[in-house]
């Protein structure tokens, strides 16, 4: 019966988080896990140095640097051993004149076979296991990247890009939603460093939720002491991402690129490094040595909190963790491989996960580099 009400109470909490129409500062979250391993190894400071055709995630205007042919890339993580599982993949597509590219981009994070126990406890109280049915909760989000070079003079050059998205999230049949926002970024070059900024949700993102319940599983969130959820409407707020990245070339094969981010959120105080009423500054760091271009090893760090000390016995003494992140590459060819191990939480308390990704230049036949 405990259990019962256990999962009743969780389903009951899922769709609860969306019964009221204002920010949540964790709206959306699946869109910040990253795109593609390079990224994710390098804890995600991606908004300054990204040239590929993640850059329709990253930073839409990074996929200038896609010409004369299309770009696959493609990636798969799975988390929680295995309980959560995201996949994305993206196409670039270079246009005619090539200094426009436009981008699709699709993602999907879900967890899979849900127990649904709401109906376990039949009406005079006995069980029934062949009552428990199960659902998925999976969120999507597409979106159609345009990036166009504003400026080339020389090494200097200025592109700009933007992303309109459309969300849907669903939790079974119980709960759907539609959502829709834009975001805008902008890169400039010059030489041999980088400059990039990217405003996510720059129009404010909306997700408007419906909830279809049977009458049978209303009554047992009556009988539970849980009010049942109605239409509702979750906003995203803005953030702005501020990046620079610099390349260090050391000799003729071997070239080391650094990278650092801040993140500058607005929806309340959250537990970043600089925290206040009205915006939190989260920094990411990032780096990337490559050999020819053809061999690559990454690392990053990301999401500084405060944290409980799990040595203090006293529960009071706070202490500053981070995620960290490692990678690798190698080139063969027009394709690229990508691996990245990275951790959910912090370095006190890991569960790291192994991240794979593939990029494929769509060679045409008689335009072969």
């Amino acid at each position: 019966m405990k259990r019962t009400r256990f999962y009743v109470t969780l389903l009951v909490l899922m769709l609860q988080h969306f019964s009221y129409a204002q920010f949540r500062k964790y709206s959306n979250e699946f869109l910040n896990i990253g795109a593609g391993a390079r990224g994710l190894a390098m804890a995600s400071a991606q908004v300054a140095s990204v040239s590929d055709g993640t850059a329709g995630y990253w930073n839409p205007a990074g996929l200038v640097n896609v010409k004369d042919n299309p770009q696959v890339n493609l990636m798969h993580a799975e988390y929680f051993a295995g309980i959560g599982k995201y996949d994305y993949g993206s196409l670039a597509i270079p246009l005619k004149d090539n200094k426009r590219v436009l981008g699709l981009s699709l993602l999907r994070f879900a967890v899979d076979e849900i127990p649904n126990t709401t109906a376990l406890v039949e009406a005079d109280g006995s069980i029934d296991f062949q009552n428990v049915t199960s659902f998925s909760a999976a969120d999507y989000a597409f979106l159609v990247s345009l990036a166009q070079q504003i400026k080339s003079t020389g090494k200097s050059k200025i592109s700009g890009g933007v992303n309109a998205k459309i969300i849907h999230r669903k939790a079974g049949d119980m709960a759907t939603a539609w959502g829709f926002g834009f975001d805008a970024g902008i890169q400039i070059v010059n030489n041999k460093w980088k400059i990039g900024i990217m405003a996510r949700d720059v129009t404010t993102t909306f997700n408007a939720w419906s909830f279809s319940l049977s009458r049978e599983m209303q009554e047992v969130f009556y009988r539970t002491g849980n009010d049942i959820p109605s239409k509702t409407t979750e906003l995203t707020a803005p953030k702005l991402i501020v990046g620079g990245s610099y390349n260090f070339r050391l000799n003729k094969n071997l070239n080391l690129m650094t990278e650092a981010n801040l993140d500058f959120t607005f929806d309340g105080r959250r537990n970043t490094v600089l925290s206040t009423n009205a915006v939190s500054l989260d920094p990411k760091l990032g780096l990337e040595a490559s050999w020819k271009n053809v061999f690559f090893v990454r690392a990053g760090i990301n999401n500084f909190q405060r944290a409980l000390d799990d040595d203090d016995i006293t529960n009071t003494k706070k202490v500053w963790v981070y995620q960290p992140g490692v990678g690798a590459g190698f080139r063969l060819s027009n394709v690229l491989i990508d691996y990245a191990f990275t951790n959910l939480a912090n370095q006190s308390n890991p569960l790291y996960t192994h991240v794979f990704s593939l990029k494929v230049d769509l060679v045409k036949k008689g335009n072969k580099k």
